[in-house]
């Protein structure tokens, strides 16, 4: 397997097949992001990345990433995709809302149930900064320099805004056992 400086250099020689192993390499994380971002909406978003993408893949830097790059294509066209919804002043997103039936669980199991779906909900009332820098650090597992890079920021910047998204996830969820940090 290729390196990504090598897929970099494959990409901006534009050789044959460089775009499919980034695809392959990369593909299922840009989903799961773009699917906990927007939800409904993932989808769209999705063949947007790749598609923007694979039009400025040519002009990447030798010394880029390529999955922060990528996660920062997939949130620009997220935020894109927001500033057209406002413009046009849809009426709203349509919510995955799921009502399965369940079955009867021991109270651990019920118990669990709830507190994940209370965090899933919490989850989508935290503004999109701290929805964003939870889910690349927290679910995706991009170091601090990563996410910086992907959210155009400070490590520093990325390090307050997780801080203050755990605390507030831990609130709006109603949770007291998230780790506290140190004053």
């Amino acid at each position: 397997m290729e390196s990504d400086r090598d897929l970099v250099l494959a990409l901006r020689g534009r050789k044959p097949g460089a775009f499919d192993q980034v695809y392959a390499r990369h593909g299922e994380r840009i989903w799961r992001f773009l699917a906990r971002l927007a939800g409904a909406g993932a989808e769209d978003l999705f063949q947007e990345t790749w598609l923007a993408a694979a039009r400025h893949a040519h002009r990447l830097r030798e010394d880029t990433q390529l999955l922060p790059w990528l996660f920062t294509v997939a949130r620009n066209k997220h935020r894109n995709s927001l500033r057209a919804w406002v413009r046009q002043s849809r009426c709203g997103q349509e919510l995955r809302a799921q009502n399965v039936a369940l079955r009867p669980l021991p109270d651990e199991e019920v118990h669990a149930h709830r507190q994940a779906e209370r965090t899933q909900a919490a989850l989508a009332r935290l503004s999109e900064a701290h929805r964003e820098v939870l889910l690349l650090c927290a679910v995706e597992g991009l170091q601090t320099a990563e996410v910086a890079r992907a959210l155009a920021c400070s490590e520093e910047v990325v390090r307050k805004r997780l801080s203050r998204a755990r605390r507030e996830l831990a609130r709006l969820a109603g949770r007291d056992d998230f780790p506290r940090d140190e004053p």
